[in-house]
């Protein structure tokens, strides 16, 4: 991974091998991010998204493989007991051009990732809301 700052933006570029979720956390850390915005583009091999069942209160995963386009992958950038959270969806296709989408769980790159992440001054925390299941933001 490499990158560059310019003035709350952050031009990212992840590698092939490199694992994106994994990656984008380690940059909130040394750059102290602690609330903002990702958009990305790229390709990846092997990606597992999800599906919240707010019935079952529990996240349905599927694993891709295969060469895969990152058509679109939006998230934003949190807080949960004082460390970085990232809340990611993406969609990818494959070369069928069939497009299969979900919350983001992992991303291995295939060759690159070209990312843009807005840093917005403040810090939003996020707290489980047991009556949904999920980690929802918390506000003052």
């Amino acid at each position: 991974m490499e990158y560059r700052k310019f003035d709350n933006h952050y031009v990212v570029r992840i590698d092939k091998g490199e694992e994106f979720i994994a990656k984008i956390t380690e940059l909130c850390k040394i750059e102290n991010i602690k609330l903002g915005s990702i958009s990305a583009l790229g390709a990846t091999d092997k990606v597992v998204i999800g599906l919240y069942d707010t019935e079952e209160k529990f996240y349905h995963k599927t694993e891709l493989t295969g060469s895969m386009e990152i058509t679109s992958l939006i998230g934003n950038i949190s807080t949960k007991n004082d460390e970085v959270y990232l809340h990611c969806h993406i969609n990818v296709c494959d070369k069928n051009m069939q497009v299969f989408g979900g919350h983001l769980n992992e991303c291995h790159i295939s060759a690159t990732c070209e990312v843009i992440i807005t840093k917005i001054d403040g810090c939003v925390e996020r707290l489980e809301d047991p009556t949904i299941g999920l980690n929802l933001y918390k506000f003052n």
